[in-house]
C-alpha cells in the first residue's frame, strides 16, 4: 500500500455568492522516501490538497490514507497527535513566535512530548545544527533575515523526526539564494529516508523534486518523473 494514498477528493467551499469547488475528484499516491512537487497557478488546488493530506482539512468527500491511518474518520484530536507524532510542517511564512528565541521557536513540539528536559534540549541542538542555524540560537525572528527564519521553520518542523515533511510555497517569500538553500536542505531530508511534499507556483522550485504533480482548477492535469 502507499504511503499516501488519496482517493476521488473533492472540496467545496461555501461562499455567499455560491459553492466554490477547490478539488475535483483528485486521486494520487505516493511511495515511503518519495521528494514529490506539486506545480500549478494560483488558486490550482495545490494548498487545499496539501491541507487535506496533513489533516489541517477535512475533504467535502473522498478518503485519504497516512502510512496506512485513514484520516477521514479520526476526531479532531487524533488528528492533532497524528500530525504532531508524523508530519513536519514548512509554510510560506515562517511563522515563528516573535517573543520567543530561536531555540524556544523550535523546542514548541516538544513541548507536549514526555522526555526529560534534557533530551528534548538535545533534540533542539541537532535540529538546529542540522539547518546550520546554532549560531543564532539565542536570536529572536526580528534578528534573522527570511533565510533564517526559514531554516529555523526547518529546524522546528523536523525536531520531532516526522517521517513526511510537508512544505508549502517555503521558498515564495525568499530572495534565489536563500530559496536555493531551503531546497538544498529538503534534499538533504529527502536523501536521510524523508518523504517530502513541495507545493509551489515556482517552476525551478518544484523542479528539485523527483516527480512533479501539476494542478490545474482542482484537478491532476500531470504526473510525471
Amino acid at each position: 500500500m502507499p504511503y499516501i494514498n488519496a482517493s476521488f477528493l473533492t472540496k467545496r467551499f461555501e461562499r455567499p455568492e455560491g459553492a466554490v469547488l477547490a478539488l475535483s475528484e483528485v486521486s494520487l499516491s505516493v511511495e515511503r522516501g518519495e521528494f514529490v512537487g506539486i506545480s500549478g497557478p494560483s488558486g490550482a488546488g495545490k494548498s487545499t490538497l496539501f491541507n487535506i493530506i496533513s489533516g489541517l482539512d477535512r475533504a467535502s468527500s473522498g478518503d485519504v490514507s497516512v502510512d496506512g491511518t485513514e484520516l477521514t474518520g479520526l476526531s479532531t484530536d487524533k488528528l492533532a497527535l497524528f500530525r504532531r507524532e508524523k508530519i513536519g510542517f514548512v509554510f510560506q511564512s515562517s511563522a515563528l513566535l516573535s517573543a520567543l528565541t530561536v531555540f524556544e521557536n523550535v523546542m514548541l513540539p516538544l513541548i507536549p512530548v514526555r522526555l526529560p528536559e534534557a533530551d528534548k534540549r538535545a533534540r533542539v541542538e541537532r535540529a538546529l545544527q542540522a539547518v546550520n542555524i546554532a549560531h543564532r540560537a539565542t536570536h529572536l525572528p526580528s534578528e534573522l533575515s527570511g533565510g533564517e527564519q526559514q531554516r529555523t521553520a526547518i529546524a522546528r518542523a523536523v525536531v520531532n523526526d516526522p517521517e513526511l515533511i510537508l512544505a508549502d510555497e517555503p521558498t515564495a517569500d525568499l530572495d534565489v539564494d536563500n530559496a536555493g538553500n531551503i531546497i538544498e536542505l529538503l534534499e538533504q531530508l529527502n536523501a536521510q529516508g524523508k518523504t517530502i511534499i513541495l507545493t509551489s507556483h515556482d517552476a525551478s522550485t518544484v523542479g528539485a523534486a523527483k516527480r512533479i504533480i501539476r494542478m490545474e482548477a482542482g484537478q491532476i492535469v500531470s504526473n510525471r518523473s
